[in-house]
Order: C-alpha cells, then structure tokens, then sequence
C-alpha cells in the first residue's frame, strides 16, 4: 500500500505560481509513474502530468504545457508540480496519483493509488 500526501495547495491571483507536492510513503519499485491529476467543480477529473520515474521522462496535457513542470526527487520520494501564470481556469482540487508501471498513461483508472487532494483557488 502506497500512501501519497500532498501539500502546497492554496489561493493565489491570476498570473501567481504555486508548487505542489506529494511525498509518497514508500517506493516499492523502480519502475513507476506518478502523475498529477484535477478536478474543477462540476467537472470530471482530468489528467495534468506525469513523470517517469526511473529516467524523468514527462507527458503533459496540452492545457498546460508551456505553464507547469512535473519534478520529481528521488531521495525524498517526492514528486512536484510547479504551476505558472494560473489562470482562474486553474481552480481545481489536485491529485497526486501512482501507478506501479512504468508506462506513461493519462487516464486515471490506470493509477493504483491517490492522495486526498489539495484545493487550488485562482481569482481574477
């Protein structure tokens, strides 16, 4: 079992930055993913970012590329998500998410764990 915590969530006026983090309990293997995942109210959960993590190879969507940057850091088990210039489209709940392949994949039902969420607010 795979426990992911995420912090860093918060309020921020449109064209701010935030980072978000998710330390997970334990890396059970080398080969995995994780990914960063959100959900706006009213709205489905729609994929974000993905890292590999055994050679940081990473997948973004096209709503945000170009504004977020998926980090990781192995010895502290850590995965980031920095986000510039938000926009208030940006307003969402945000899941950290594991998967125990090392295949990249942006649907969330091919994640084997998540975090509890943490809520960004953007204002205009």
């Amino acid at each position: 079992q795979v426990q992911l915590v995420e912090s860093g969530g918060g309020l921020v006026q449109a064209g701010g930055s935030l980072r978000l983090s998710c330390a997970a309990s334990e890396r059970t293997f080398s080969s995995y993913t994780m990914g960063w995942f959100r959900q706006a109210p009213g709205k489905e959960r729609e994929f974000v970012a993905a890292i590999r993590w055994s050679d940081g190879i990473t997948y973004y969507a096209p709503s945000v590329k170009g504004r977020v940057t998926i980090s990781r850091d192995n010895a502290k088990n850590t995965v980031y998500l920095q986000m510039n210039s938000l926009k208030p489209e940006d307003t969402a709940v945000y899941y950290c998410a594991y998967r125990s392949q090392r295949t990249i994949r942006t649907m969330q039902n091919e994640y084997d764990y998540w975090g509890q969420g943490t809520q960004v607010t953007v204002s205009s």
